[in-house]
Order: structure tokens, then sequence, then C-alpha cells
């Protein structure tokens, strides 16, 4: 006897087209700031200001002496404007010593310098966060080491070897000793921290297009540690600009001085200090400085943040 199976039942029909019934439009919250009153507002801002006496009130006397004469800079009570403003001790400050010429020196020999470190921390750091070889931690560990050791350790015996060459009294010693020395080797830890936060992925496709090592350092990894190599050239140029031990060893001829040996060298004929002179030349050194740190600040903290993302 043959038996019919039950049919089963037929599925309901689903539509494709939404029920805009059921559709509910979302809008957007507006985030609004917490209100805050005028009187928080007010302690808020009047503690900072407070707070920041201490760290600009020296670079304000500094400013304010260089357009002082010397008397006006013991006067007691002391005043925090000048009654007489005068520019002499700025024109004073590159007829003592030659001044431009210094200026130029700390200039290129910062320039050099700084470039040059982040050419061989950028290549080092890379090598060290992608490149595998043997004893590769363990000779990380050894260029770290190299910022554990104090310059005044070895600046007696590379003083040595750079007289057994000639090289005392040029600039090549500053040159080499900072470019080569413990600038570099923080910078490629910077460097080698931040390649280590780079996604392999990106290396891994661009092999499968052909490119060698030296391609992806130049065009993949390069560019994209802009704010790590910013970081590196700030901090860089800032260690090398305010240079003080190595230049006053190596170099004895006024013309090769950079400022910080420089600004030593403002004293009268009898010894004295001049004071307004110095704070002209002082000023004119810190504004660099100043520069960087206000145009640049941003770019040196995102630098630092990133390469400390991955260990």
């Amino acid at each position: 006897m043959r038996t019919e199976s039950p049919e089963a039942p037929a599925a309901p029909a689903t539509s494709l087209t939404p029920n805009l019934d059921r559709v509910t439009s979302v809008r957007p919250q507006n985030r609004r700031r917490p209100v805050t009153s005028p009187w928080k507002a007010v302690a808020f801002y009047g503690t900072l200001s407070v707070l920041a006496i201490p760290f600009v009130f020296p670079t304000w006397w500094m400013i304010t002496s260089s357009l002082k004469p010397v008397s006006d800079i013991f006067a007691f009570p002391p005043t925090l404007w000048p009654t007489d403003p005068t520019l002499e001790a700025y024109v004073e400050a590159f007829t003592v010593q030659p001044f431009a010429l210094q200026y130029f020196n700390s200039l290129y020999i910062a320039a050099f310098v700084t470039v040059g470190t982040m050419l061989i921390s950028a290549l080092a750091g890379y090598a060290f966060a992608r490149i595998r070889f043997p004893g590769q931690n363990a000779l990380f560990l050894v260029v770290l080491t190299g910022l554990l050791i104090p310059s005044e350790v070895t600046i007696v015996p590379l003083f040595q070897m750079f007289n057994a060459v000639g090289l005392v009294n040029t600039h090549w010693p500053l040159l080499l000793v900072t470019t080569f020395g413990a600038p570099s080797v923080l910078a490629t830890f910077i460097m080698r921290q931040f390649f280590l936060t780079l996604p392999v992925e990106l290396e891994e496709a661009a092999r499968l297009d052909g490119l060698g090592r030296w391609a992806i350092w130049w065009r993949i990894a390069l560019p994209l540690s802009r704010t790590a190599l910013a970081a590196v050239a700030i901090f860089t140029f800032l260690n090398v600009w305010n240079l003080y031990l190595e230049p006053t060893v190596y170099l004895l001829s006024p013309e090769l001085f950079t400022l910080p040996q420089a600004l030593t060298r403002y004293t009268d004929a009898y010894g004295g200090e001049m004071w307004n002179v110095q704070m002209a030349a002082s000023t004119m050194t810190a504004l660099p400085v100043l520069i960087v740190f206000v145009f640049a600040q941003k770019q040196f903290v995102e630098g630092l943040a990133q390469t400390g993302l991955k260990g």
C-alpha cells in the first residue's frame, strides 16, 4: 500500500523590502562640554599662571637685562622692565668676539649631527626591529650600555686620540663624537621601538610586490616614521646646541667656538663680567631653542608616545 508523506508547510515568504514602520531614525547626539563656572576657570588658569612664574621669570629677567645698562641690572629695588631700553648690548656682543661666526658654527654642527643621527638611528633601529640574526637582543643591550658611560669617562682618551691625528682645534671631534655617541644610542632605541609598532603585514605585502629590504625601508618604513624622526631630530638638535664640555676640550681658537663656550668669554679688560652683553648673547643663543619648543613640541610628544606602544 502506497502512502504519501505529508507535505512540509511552506515557509513564509520574506520580503527584501524593509518595513518602514519599524525603521526609526537615529539622530546624532549633541555632545556638549560640561559647563564650567567662570570662577572655576579663573581659579584654574590663575593657579597655572602662578605656577608658571618660577619657570618664565629667568627668561624674562634675561631678556630685560639685555636691554639695560649694567648699573640698572644691580639697582635696588630691581625693576622688571628697563627704564631706558637700549640695544647697545646686542651690538657689543658682536664686537667683543666673532659672535656671528660662532653662531654659524653652532648651527652647522647641530644640523650636521642631527641629520647624521637621524640616518644612523633609522637604519640601526630598523635592523634591530625587523632583521633576525643570532645574538640580536644581546647586541642591542651592548649598544644600550653606551647610555651608561658618562662622556667625562671617555673624553681624555678621545682627546689623546684626536690629538695624535692632528684633529684637535677643529670641528671634526665634535662632529664624530656626537654623531656616533650617546645621542645616537638613544635615537636608535627610539626608532627601534617605533618600528616594532608597524604591522608586519605591510612588509609582507611589499615583498609580494617584489620589493627588497632596502626598498621596504626607504619606501614604507621611513615615510611612516616621520613622527619618531621628528622626535629624534628635536632631541638631537637641542642636545648638540647645548654642548659645553666637548667644545671646551677640543676647541682653542675663538673663531671655532660654539655658543655655549663663547658665552663664558664676555669679560672686560679687568676680568669682570659684562652682564648686559652676556644676557644679550644668551638671549640670541636661546632663541632657536625657544622656537623649537614652541613650534615642534607637539611632534616631539607624539613621537615619544608612539615609540612606547610596544616593547
